[in-house]
C-alpha cells in the first residue's frame, strides 16, 4: 500500500516570515514576552501634576510682585516728575532732587565694592585653597556668621568704634594726598564720613561675596589643579591659570549681587553718614552726598503730599538702578559658560 501524502512540517515556501501580512491580509499579531516593560500611562500623576502647579505659581509669584512694586512706585511717584519745582523739596525740579541722591548712593557702594571685593577673593582662596581643613571650615563658619548680624548693629558700630579711630587715618590721607580730589579734606571731626559709610557697607557685603567666591572656587575641577601642579606650577600659579579663570563668572556674580546689597542698604548708611545735598569726590570731609535708601527712611515719617511723591519717585529711581545694575551682570556672566550654576 502507498502511504498518502502528507503535509510537510515546515511553513511552505511561499509563505510570509512571521510579523507580515497573513495570506487572509490581515497582518500578523506579534506575541508578546512575559518580560515585556509595561506601557507607561499618558496620564500623570496628581502628584506631579499639583508639584508642577505649585512650582509655577511659585515662579509667577516673582514677576508678579515686581510688576505690582512696580506699578506702585509709577503710580505713587507720577505726580513729582510733573510737579513745579516751588513744591518740591528745597523748591528744585526732580531731577536736581535726585541727582544727589543718586550720586551718593553710587558713590558708596562703588567704595564699599572696591574694599570689599580683594578681601573676598582672598578670604575666599584661603579658605578653599589654603587654610587646613579644621582651620577653613570655622572660618567659613564665622564668616557665614557676619550675614546675621543686622544693620543697626553695624551702624552703631561704624559710629560709635570706626568713625573716631578712622580721624587720625583721614587727617594723615589729608596731609600726604590732599592734591587727589578724594582726600582734598577738610577732615571731619567726627568721623562720620562717605569713606566711613563705605567701609561698613564692604564689612555688610563681605559675607555674601566670600561665601559665593568660596564655592566657585571649590568647584573648580580637581584634575586641572592636578595637570598645572604636574607641570611644575607653584600654588599661585596653579590658582591664576586655573581656579580664577574658572571662576570669573562666579566672581563677577558675587560682585554684583554684593553691589545690589550696598545701593540699597538703608539703615546702616542713615546712621553713619552725616549726609547734605551735595555732589563730590571728596570722601574724608564732612560735607557728604545723601544715598536714596537713607534720605527716604530719615524723610518719610515727616513728609506729606507731594514731597512723599517726591521720596516714591526717587525710589523708582533706585529701583530702576539695581535692575540695570543685575541685568548688566547677567550679560557679562552669559558670555562665559565656564561656571554653569551661574547660568542657572
Amino acid at each position: 500500500m502507498t502511504k498518502p501524502a502528507t503535509a510537510p512540517s515546515g511553513p511552505p515556501s511561499g509563505d510570509a516570515p512571521p510579523g507580515d501580512a497573513e495570506p487572509g491580509g490581515s497582518p500578523a499579531q506579534p506575541q508578546s514576552s512575559p518580560h515585556a516593560v509595561p506601557v507607561a500611562r499618558s496620564a500623570r500623576r496628581f502628584g506631579d501634576l499639583l508639584f508642577s502647579g505649585a512650582a509655577t505659581l511659585a515662579g509667577l509669584s516673582i514677576v508678579v510682585t515686581l510688576a505690582a512694586v512696580f506699578l506702585f512706585l509709577i503710580g505713587q511717584g507720577f505726580p513729582a516728575f510733573t510737579a513745579d519745582a516751588e513744591d518740591l523739596p528745597g523748591e528744585q525740579n526732580f531731577a536736581a532732587y535726585v541727582a544727589p541722591l543718586l550720586f551718593g548712593t553710587v558713590w558708596a557702594a562703588v567704595i564699599a565694592l572696591v574694599v570689599a571685593a580683594p578681601l573676598a577673593i582672598g578670604i575666599a582662596l584661603f579658605i578653599s585653597h589654603y587654610a587646613p581643613r579644621r582651620l577653613a571650615q570655622g572660618l567659613g563658619y564665622l564668616v557665614d556668621l557676619l550675614a546675621a548680624v543686622p544693620s543697626v548693629v553695624y551702624g552703631a558700630w561704624g559710629i560709635v568704634f570706626l568713625a573716631p579711630h578712622a580721624v587720625p587715618v583721614y587727617r594723615w590721607l589729608e596731609r600726604y594726598f590732599g592734591w587727589l580730589p578724594f582726600f582734598d579734606g577738610p577732615t571731619s571731626a567726627t568721623g562720620r564720613t562717605m569713606l566711613t559709610a563705605g567701609l561698613v557697607l564692604a564689612v555688610m557685603i563681605l559675607p555674601i561675596m566670600t561665601a559665593i567666591n568660596r564655592e566657585v572656587f571649590l568647584q573648580t575641577p580637581r584634575l586641572l589643579e592636578e595637570a598645572a601642579m604636574a607641570l611644575g606650577a607653584t600654588r599661585w600659579e596653579t590658582i591664576r591659570m586655573t581656579v580664577l579663570p574658572f571662576g570669573r563668572s562666579g566672581i563677577i556674580s558675587a560682585g554684583m549681587l554684593g553691589l545690589g546689597r550696598a545701593l540699597g542698604e538703608t539703615l546702616a548708611v542713615a546712621m553713619v553718614l552725616s549726609a547734605t545735598d551735595v555732589i563730590t569726590v571728596n570722601v574724608i570731609s564732612s560735607t557728604n552726598p545723601a544715598t536714596i535708601a537713607a534720605n527716604i527712611a530719615l524723610d518719610f515719617p515727616d513728609s506729606s503730599g507731594l514731597a512723599v511723591d517726591a521720596l516714591i519717585a526717587s525710589g523708582l529711581v533706585l529701583f530702576a538702578l539695581t535692575f540695570v545694575v543685575n541685568y548688566i551682570a547677567r550679560v557679562i556672566v552669559a558670555r562665559r559658560r565656564e561656571f554653569s550654576g551661574a547660568n542657572a
